[in-house]
């Protein structure tokens, strides 16, 4: 009876994980962004709905006033901040930003000792 069984591999095993990792993450940042497009559409379709409706049913009052853009305003708020939550980080700070600012404050230190 022969046994073909290859040996564990600790570092193949962590590779594969790691890749498994990498794309769950990516998998869910892509979910997110999917997300935030479906909210910006539906944004901008119901809310061109109701100003038009609304913009049928004046009778002579005026369109330029806050009562008919409140639920532009309230829900732009919104999108706004579902717009920051996904695209914020890397927006404000930029990729690496963290790791740029604790190797800066290490060489800081640094010069601080010699």
């Amino acid at each position: 009876m022969e046994n073909n069984i290859e040996p564990y591999s600790e570092t193949n095993s962590k590779r594969n994980y790691e890749r498994e990792e990498a794309y769950l993450r990516a998998k869910k940042r892509v979910k997110k962004i999917v997300g935030f497009y479906w909210h910006l559409a539906s944004y901008v379709v119901i809310n061109i709905f109701i100003l038009y409706v609304i913009s049928q049913n004046l009778n002579g009052d005026p369109f330029w006033s806050f009562n008919v853009f409140s639920t532009v305003f309230y829900w732009g708020i919104g999108i706004f901040f579902h717009f920051m939550g996904v695209f914020g980080p890397n927006l404000m700070f930029g990729r690496n930003w963290e790791q740029r600012k604790l190797e800066k404050f290490i060489d800081e230190e640094n010069k601080k000792w010699e």
